[in-house]
């Protein structure tokens, strides 16, 4: 794979330009390979709620427009239906990328890595997202179990022997105790969460016991004893 365009080394584009034709010429591609004309995908923006003109689609492809905003790559990436950095490091169709200016060329899965936070970079914050991350992955364990607990519930009442009803309990008791534990490191992390000032994400209603049930203000301290 080769970089679009690029491939000379006395012809060194600045960093923007580079980052414009990855956009440009994924965008080229998706487009064509949907059998889109420009005009379909401006069609598509306009539909998305964001319309970019058929020109000005043109233009960028070609790579005379001088600006490309965030924007615009975001609403092309939805009406393409893929994500807005596959525009921005087109893995697979651009061997190497430049992730900032005066910086060398990388592979453009290490920059696409790294944007997306998927590869640390020593001294950058992530913020929230590794805690978003585990609660997501904790939300998944904890309603596996529950569904696994249920499962064996329902073994355990149609079992037709002892034996088989007593492995039914044990798998029902081991996958409560899952639920239970994922349960705890929810509310635990949903608490740390709430102390940084986040907004908390969603619980499904089959984890709607992990959040304390706010006091009612009306109520007096005497009342809630």
């Amino acid at each position: 794979m080769t970089q679009h365009g690029f491939d000379d080394e006395e012809d060194v584009p600045e960093w923007a330009d580079r980052i414009k034709a990855n956009v440009a010429s994924e965008v080229r591609r998706r487009r064509k390979g949907r059998g889109w004309s420009a005009q379909d995908l401006a069609d598509r923006c306009e539909e998305l709620g964001h319309p970019i003109p058929r020109n000005v689609i043109a233009n960028m492809e070609s790579g005379r427009r001088a600006t490309l905003p965030l924007v615009d790559v975001m609403v092309l990436a939805a009406a393409l239906e893929t994500y807005p950095v596959c525009l921005i490091f087109p893995v697979g169709y651009v061997e190497k990328t430049q992730e900032l200016p005066f910086q060398d060329l990388v592979p453009t899965w290490d920059a696409l890595r790294r944007f997306t936070g998927e590869q640390d970079v020593p001294g950058h914050d992530a913020g929230l997202v590794s805690d978003f991350e585990h609660h997501a992955s904790l939300v998944r364990t904890a309603l596996a179990a529950l569904e696994e607990e249920e499962r064996a519930r329902f073994a355990a009442k149609a079992a037709t022997g002892r034996s088989q009803q007593e492995e039914a309990e044990r798998k029902r008791t081991e996958y409560a105790d899952q639920a239970i534990s994922a349960k705890y490191a929810l509310r635990h992390l949903r608490r740390n969460l709430r102390d940084e000032g986040a907004t908390l994400p969603d619980l499904p209603p089959a984890l709607g016991d992990i959040d304390p049930s706010e006091p009612d203000p009306d109520t007096t301290s005497e009342e809630r004893l």
